[in-house]
């Protein structure tokens, strides 16, 4: 089911504006456009001379991605004077948390929970930069120490993690005038690019999992938009949101760029491995050059990458077992033109028209006769 196709990336963004959906789950591989897409919903919504360090505190929107992170950056101090620190860049958004909130401990108590107790950040007096330590097991306290990729992404987003979960709180008390503030009377659009990149399975699940339990209690009208490349962090949000049930899996979908350079929106059904995995990709690939007369040599290395996939995930011992009728015949001029055998010099000749037909033939042989390619189908 396509939802929107052709379109340009602000068209893509109003329609994600419009739709009335308190979750908007977004799969996209790397390079297709998810960041691009989330400036320009930003830019939708958001005025359109907003400072950049700002973003999360428009009235209308709370916006995490890869610009916020760009806020932090490391001092090695590498005479060793100081150790490393990271630094924060100034900016309005990092003052008002941490300044004007005073948030500060609970971002540390948020941070330590994903990383251990044992590892404690510590900011400076102006809230410019933080520096971490490590209690060792004789009460004493290891400091100065530059953390991982991982634990930096973690710490980042446990600032903005500490912030949704005062705007949900705030939001969530049904009268204005009872809320502790009014800077989030305004809120309307949740928008988190790909906050994961960094992280190992355990940690991603643990924020995956946290994620959903914020926006689970989130009981305002809060809209969520929510990307990522990451096919784990995409199951986890699914099944943790139940998104597949009671109608709401229709705020699932996969985007991609398409080779006019216009994108299509597309719903999808079920989890990761029904709806964008790789062996997925590789049947749009091949559809594709099937439906415009292009296919060539590689797309027979294609339809036999797809073939093994299928045959070990059936069970079965190799992937001619599922081959057409007339075996011998598909699996000589699959051979022919996948084999890692053949010099250059003794090259394979482009496919003829009728070779041309046998990957039409064989996709449609894998997606009829194996359950392994069906869809989830709509419910009603």
């Amino acid at each position: 089911m396509l939802l929107r196709m052709g379109q340009g990336l602000e068209e893509i963004a109003q329609v994600l504006c419009d739709a009335d959906r308190k979750v908007q789950l977004i799969y996209a591989f790397n390079g297709t456009g998810k960041t691009r897409l989330s400036r320009k919903f930003r830019d939708l919504v958001a005025a359109r001379d907003d400072d950049e360090g700002t973003e999360p505190l428009h009235p209308k929107l709370l916006y995490y991605s890869s610009f916020i992170e760009d806020l932090f950056y490391w001092d090695n101090d590498l005479s060793g004077a100081a150790g490393p620190r990271l630094k924060i860049w100034p900016n309005p958004f990092t003052d008002w948390v941490l300044r004007d909130q005073g948030q500060d401990r609970n971002i540390i108590t948020s941070f330590q929970r994903y990383a251990g107790q044992a590892l404690t950040p510590q900011f400076d007096a102006g809230f410019t930069e933080v520096t971490f330590s490590i209690a060792r097991g004789n009460e004493e306290q290891a400091g100065d120490l530059k953390i991982s990729k991982g634990e930096e992404s973690l710490f980042i987003w446990s600032l903005f993690q500490t912030l949704l979960d005062q705007v949900i709180s705030a939001r969530n008390i049904a009268e204005p005038s009872d809320r502790d503030t009014d800077a989030f009377d305004q809120t309307e659009y949740v928008f988190i690019d790909d906050p994961v990149s960094s992280l190992d399975d355990n940690h991603l699940i643990e924020l995956a999992v946290h994620l959903a339990g914020l926006i689970k209690s989130s009981q305002s009208g809060l809209n969520f938009i929510i990307t990522t490349h990451n096919p784990l962090f995409y199951n986890v949000l699914h099944n943790e949101l139940d998104l597949k049930k009671r109608g709401k899996k229709e705020g699932c979908y996969l985007l991609e760029n398409l080779e006019d350079g216009t994108f299509a929106l597309n719903v999808k059904y079920g989890d990761s491995s029904r709806s964008f995995s790789y062996h997925l990709h590789l049947k749009q690939t091949l559809e594709r050059a099937i439906a415009n007369n292009q296919v060539e040599r590689y797309h027979f290395t294609l339809v036999r990458n797809l073939y093994e996939k299928t045959a070990g995930f059936l069970g079965y011992s190799g992937w001619r077992e599922l081959l057409p009728d007339d075996k011998q015949t598909y699996l000589r001029r699959i051979t022919q033109f996948t084999s890692h055998s053949t010099l250059s010099n003794e090259a394979v000749a482009e496919p003829s028209p009728q070779e041309k037909q046998t990957v039409r033939v064989l996709l449609e042989n894998l997606i009829d006769n194996y359950g392994y390619w069906q869809e989830d189908a709509p419910n009603g």
